[in-house]
């Protein structure tokens, strides 16, 4: 069975990660305890939305990227197929150090 919670907890940690940011800058950057975001990230605490958001804010990605990356987890545990409808995923944001806005800018529409 599929955890939503765990889902999002791994990958938030992911993103930390591969951001090579520690739980405590993130945590201060998105105004939460440490043991909170801590608890978050291992799938033990619900985000409420709003802290979902100020999550989002504090490792400089958009919620949407963050949401789709976990509906992306969700589907393949349930082994639905995955059509690539985003031109950019959550991996390759962080790994080239793009910002929120930069990725924004890529998916509008042209003309």
């Amino acid at each position: 069975m599929v955890v939503l919670r765990r889902e999002i907890g791994d990958v938030l940690r992911g993103a930390r990660q591969r951001q090579g940011r520690t739980l405590r800058e993130v945590s201060s950057a998105a105004r939460v305890s440490l043991g909170y975001l801590s608890e978050v990230e291992r799938g033990q605490k619900e985000a409420s939305s709003e802290l979902l958001s100020s999550i989002c804010d504090a490792l400089d990605l958009p919620l949407w990227l963050v949401l789709r990356e976990v509906s992306d987890r969700v589907a393949l545990a349930e082994g639905l197929m995955i059509p690539d409808t985003v031109p950019v995923d959550l991996a390759d944001c962080l790994g080239r150090g793009r910002t929120r806005d930069a990725v924004d800018a890529e998916l509008e529409p042209v003309g």
